[in-house]
């Protein structure tokens, strides 16, 4: 039997589908060709020179914490280190940007973006120290936690922004990754979930330039990271990351734009990862020295300073006072880290299920009579001790 012979055939009449037409008109989306900049442009003069003040002492700030932590790592205090020297202007904008009541959904590299909202700097360690999975309560301080799989923060900043619009709340995330978690589902689904939803998101790509080892080139055939919010309906925006005024304008336009109700978008900063992915990574197996010194030519305390100083804003005594505050951040760093934690091994159980199993329950028993053993022969070895010396 044809299907012209089935009942009901010869009323049926195909009709061509709906004609497409584009949902949004693309060209408005389109980041543009060269990224953006402020400062060493006529922009500049329009800065607000209080904001480039405070922008540079917590450039100089970080530069410094950056360092005291990467030397920590050298002296067994931190497990691991993922440095972001090169990249502050892109931290201490992302933080800057954020009212109280927002949230910053960091990456493994992002300490430096807790630490300029806010968050105590041992804290923001801790999950690189190996003591705890998160330092910090996230609800207080509203960052959620250091994030070490790729992208996977992503959805859950979407998630929680469109919550808050649900509920009425006046709520931004601010989402941050490198260029090698675009290249992860979790990027995708994030972004499409966001630009559908219209949720109050800022995705903020850091695009350092390797994915560890591997080039942005052999990543993405895009014209840039930021074209990319195009496909999913959303603006892109491409920013020199290592210009701290014209990141913090750009990140500022987009969380404003998200709370008004305008929706999500793709920031790209262009920067540089001047130090190695982690401690534990050595560059020089896929860069070369003189691409690094390129860049080093564009720091963003170099260009900021620049700016700062031509313009007669800022002068010696400035520049000594940034330093010597950031000396005394990183003294007080090193000091409490050299500080070993108290743990209880009992911890383990405490924060697993609201309600803890009956398995989990009999772990935590079979261990506390481990523990209270271990206790015992400890008294009692300290008691033979100051038989043995009557």
């Amino acid at each position: 039997m044809t299907v012209q012979e089935l009942p009901g055939a010869a009323a049926y009449r195909p009709t061509p589908p709906p004609a497409w037409k584009p949902l949004t008109d693309p060209a408005p989306l389109l980041p543009d060709p060269e990224p953006y900049r402020v400062l060493g442009t006529d922009a500049a003069a329009d800065a607000d020179p209080e904001l480039l003040l405070r922008l540079y002492a917590e450039l100089v700030r970080g530069r410094r914490y950056n360092a005291q932590a990467t030397a920590l790592t050298k002296q067994g205090r931190l497990a691991v280190y993922p440095s972001s020297t090169g990249q502050e202007a892109c931290e201490i904008a992302a933080a800057l940007v954020l009212e109280e009541r927002d949230w910053l959904f960091p990456s493994y590299r992002d300490t430096l973006a807790a630490v300029a909202r806010g968050l105590d700097p041992v804290e923001a360690l801790t999950l690189l120290r190996g003591d705890r999975h998160t330092g910090y309560d996230p609800r207080e301080h509203r960052i959620a936690p250091l994030c070490t799989p790729l992208a996977t923060q992503l959805p859950h900043a979407v998630g929680l922004a469109h919550a808050a619009r649900l509920k009425g709340d006046d709520v931004v995330a601010l989402a941050m990754v490198g260029d090698g978690g675009t290249s992860e589902g979790d990027f995708h689904e994030a972004l499409n979930f966001a630009a559908v939803w219209r949720a109050p998101v800022v995705f903020l790509v850091q695009n350092n330039g390797f994915a560890i080892s591997v080039p942005l080139a052999k990543q993405t055939a895009a014209p840039s990271l930021a074209h990319k919010a195009v496909g999913y309906g959303m603006p892109g925006r491409l920013v020199d990351g290592n210009d701290a005024a014209a990141m913090h304008q750009v990140l500022g336009e987009a969380v404003a734009r998200a709370r008004s109700g305008g929706g999500p978008t793709l920031v790209e900063a262009v920067t540089y990862r001047m130090d190695a992915h982690t401690n534990a990574d050595d560059a020089t197996r896929y860069r070369v020295d003189s691409e690094v010194d390129t860049w080093r030519a564009h720091d963003p305390i170099q260009l900021l300073e620049r700016e700062l100083t031509g313009r007669g804003l800022l002068g010696d005594g400035g520049i000594e006072e940034a330093r010597e505050a950031a000396e005394r951040m990183a003294a007080a760093l090193r000091e409490r880290m050299n500080a070993d934690p108290v743990l209880d091994p009992m911890d383990l159980f405490s924060h697993v299920y609201v309600e803890q199993t009956a398995q989990l329950r009999e772990q935590a028993a079979r261990l506390r009579v481990e523990l209270e053993a271990e206790q015992d022969q400890q008294d009692q070895h300290g008691h033979d001790d100051v038989e043995d010396g009557r």
